[in-house]
């Protein structure tokens, strides 16, 4: 196989936030990487998936079909412990916009006194498929549940994820802080492992 920054990958997601990120993680190997943006028109995948592994095997089984060339996808999500593992794989439908996401949860959250009801975790899953191989990895990261957005980077669910080690929810921290901690950060880091020891 060809080492790895000889390979090309499609990044099969939309959301600039994800690809921005990935493409930071994987820049050391220098692999080529094409976003959905070039290639218009594809049908989307269907997330039918009960958990974020198999949603993401998904949506990398599907592009790479369509497109024939190396594959990652990823799927993730927010897991709240007081909401019985809400919005889980749902997170990115849970509402039609970040923000409403967010005014969703806290509201749902809002009669919560006991902060260990407020304990979550965000996961992030992993799949890249190669010629003749095929890898998939999870993340994950622990955390807490803000009473109120707090900061402006990042997107999705970061400004009421507080991250405890650094006192700061995701969107008050730096790419840089993010991308040492984070659950794709973390998902992103065994992926590189994998890349590194198939390419010898």
């Amino acid at each position: 196989m060809n080492p790895p920054h000889r390979l090309r990958f499609l990044l099969a997601t939309q959301n600039k936030g994800k690809v921005r990120e990935i493409r930071l993680a994987l820049s050391r190997f220098e692999i080529e990487t094409e976003s959905l943006e070039n290639y218009k028109g594809l049908p989307d995948a269907q997330e039918t998936g009960s958990t974020f592994a198999e949603n993401a095997r998904l949506k990398a089984q599907h592009y790479h079909k369509l497109t024939g060339i190396p594959t990652l996808a990823e799927d993730s999500g927010l897991v709240v412990d007081g909401l019985g593992g809400e919005p889980g794989i749902h997170s990115a439908r849970f509402a039609p916009t970040d923000k409403k996401r967010v005014a969703k949860l806290l509201e749902l959250m809002d009669s919560f006194s006991d902060e260990a009801a407020r304990t979550a975790r965000f996961i992030s899953a992993l799949c890249l498929i190669l010629p003749h191989r095929v890898i998939e990895v999870v993340g994950e990261v622990q955390g807490r549940i803000t009473r109120a957005p707090q900061g402006d980077q990042g997107f999705g669910y970061d400004p009421i994820f507080s991250y405890p080690p650094l006192e700061k929810t995701f969107a008050q921290m730096t790419m840089e802080e993010k991308n040492s901690i984070s659950h794709r950060a973390t998902a992103l880091k065994k992926l590189v492992k994998e890349l590194e020891e198939i390419s010898g």
